[in-house]
């Protein structure tokens, strides 16, 4: 019997986990249909900034195209309406259906639109989502908006970021290193408070006022002013904050937060928290038949939170974790179709703890991981085991080091301008390791070519594909000679691109130790 899956998202996650089901389409196994409602090939919607700031063309975000997939009906600016879960079909925009025996959501994120004086959102669904927004104001989640942005890029305009999260920070950075001058305005005293503590962005806010950025904290966004251009069409000419400040700009983007689409699921029946709720073999917990993963996924044990109104986690927002739901949910399927074990004897999906973010881009190095707020100074209550941290603060050069640590063992910690010494936290962090009794070992690394760290060659180089330094190092004494070709390879350098530069490091370091 041929299983016939339908995934509905053709993003990076959806398409990973068709690319994962490859080897049971060629042999007549199952049929896998994926609906993407965007009609060009499916991109890297990681790299939507670095299109949007001229770094990268078009092409290079390309994921596939349906010749890449082969077996693979993709239909693409295609929408999926409505999921008939009696009949087990799915409804398309048009009318048509399209059957399924297993059904994956993929539909990952919508942006959040903030309700601002003078700003007019259209859904075309009365959802709010893919909704059309003032002249002058985008949300950068699609290529769509990424024109825009490039219009005023091109033309050297001015550029309004709201908020200053991981994305609306490195979108500034983009700009600023294209000849923009941005400003960002966001509500609270520093940038990426859920990543940074005081010190590192401290760091952070002298480096990206050096490169030009301008941060306007504290502001409480309450409207926009918008004036007719020469055609009539009202379009966004500044920010207005509850203080009265005016923050001028050719463009308004909103970088405030994302939430999960569950429309589709909800209007279904499903049971959702802050995403399609899943259990720990990415089943809804509402019909075994249908799956969830990437950014729509919330994975969370039914046994225990069943009957909870508010269900804890949900997605993280990185594109690593739902590379490896999309590759584990395939080798589960891929198992339970060649009948080498039941659907209730594989493992589980393996709980991924809090991710390590990077700030991409050429101005400041940046790493970051857990919790790093606690104050190395602050009383410890009585009974409680105060945390270990460990600061190094070098603000003149630009550099700021904190770790956090509970019994030894690495439980947060922030690098500014630091990448090597950010590089091993990152191993340390992700093993669950412990620190070395001298802190200063690890500090040494960016100042000194002869200390070398202790992960080595077992080191994960790109978080987002979870490919290490030796299978990089290996790739390229097997002939890989640029980044682009390590990453067809081994996929390292494919995610957020944030370990691009390292790659680069390695395969300059070969190709010197070679002439």
């Amino acid at each position: 019997m041929t299983v016939r899956i339908v995934v509905v998202g053709a993003g990076p996650v959806g398409i990973r986990f068709a690319e994962e089901l490859l080897p049971l389409i060629s042999a007549d196994r199952v049929t896998v249909t994926v609906i993407g409602a965007e009609t060009a090939d499916p991109y890297n919607r990681v790299l939507i900034g670095e299109y949007a700031a001229g770094e990268v063309a078009a092409s290079e975000l390309t994921l596939t195209t349906a010749a890449g997939l082969p077996g693979v009906d993709l239909r693409l600016g295609a929408r999926a309406e409505r999921i008939d879960r009696e009949a087990q079909r799915v409804v398309l925009g048009d009318g048509s259906t399209i059957a399924y025996d297993r059904l994956v959501l993929a539909t990952g994120a919508r942006p959040i639109i903030p309700a601002l004086d003078g700003l007019h959102t259209v859904g075309p669904d009365g959802t709010g989502l893919d909704a059309r927004l003032t002249a002058g104001v985008c949300v950068l989640r699609d290529l769509s908006d990424a024109a825009q942005v490039r219009e005023v890029v091109e033309r050297g305009g001015r550029v309004v970021v709201l908020g200053a999260g991981v994305l609306g920070i490195e979108l500034a950075m983009l700009l600023a290193d294209a000849g923009v001058t941005p400003a960002v305005a966001h509500f609270g005293p520093i940038p990426m408070p859920r990543q940074l503590d005081r010190g590192s962005a401290s760091v952070l806010s002298s480096a990206l006022a050096s490169a030009g950025v301008t941060l306007v904290p504290h502001t409480r966004a309450e409207g926009v002013i918008v004036r007719e251009d020469e055609t009539g069409e009202r379009r966004f000419r500044a920010l207005v904050s509850s203080d009265a400040k005016h923050i001028e700009g050719d463009l308004l983007v909103l970088s405030c937060g994302v939430r999960a689409r569950t429309e589709l699921a909800e209007n279904a029946g499903l049971r959702v928290g802050n995403g399609v709720l899943v259990d720990s073999a990415l089943r809804s917990w509402t019909d075994e038949r249908i799956h969830a993963i990437g950014d729509c996924a919330h994975i969370a044990d039914p046994e225990l939170h069943l009957h909870e109104k508010r269900v804890p986690g949900g997605p993280n927002g990185l594109v690593g974790p739902g590379w490896r739901q999309a590759s584990w949910l395939a080798a589960r399927i891929t198992a339970e179709v060649t009948a080498e074990l039941d659907a209730e004897d594989h493992a589980p999906f393996p709980e991924d703890q809090p991710g390590v973010v990077v700030l991409k881009g050429e101005l400041v190095d940046l790493v970051s991981a857990g919790d790093v707020s606690a104050d190395p100074f602050a009383p410890v209550p009585a009974g409680e085991d105060a945390p270990g941290i460990a600061v190094w603060a070098d603000p003149e050069h630009g550099t700021y080091v904190k770790m956090a640590t509970r019994g030894g063992v690495l439980t947060g910690f922030v690098a500014v301008g630091m990448p090597r010494t950010a590089a091993e936290l990152s191993v340390l962090y992700l093993r669950g390791g412990e620190l070395p009794a001298d802190r200063s070992l690890l500090l040494r690394l960016d100042d000194a070519d002869e200390v070398e760290p202790v992960s080595g060659r077992d080191a994960t180089l790109c978080i987002c594909n979870d490919v290490t330094v030796g299978q990089v190092e290996d790739a390229i004494d097997d002939g890989c000679g640029t980044v682009a070709e390590v990453g067809g390879c081994t996929r390292a350098g494919t995610g957020c691109g944030g370990c691009r530069a390292r790659i680069a490091e390695l395969v300059h370091a070969h190709a010197a130790a070679t002439a």
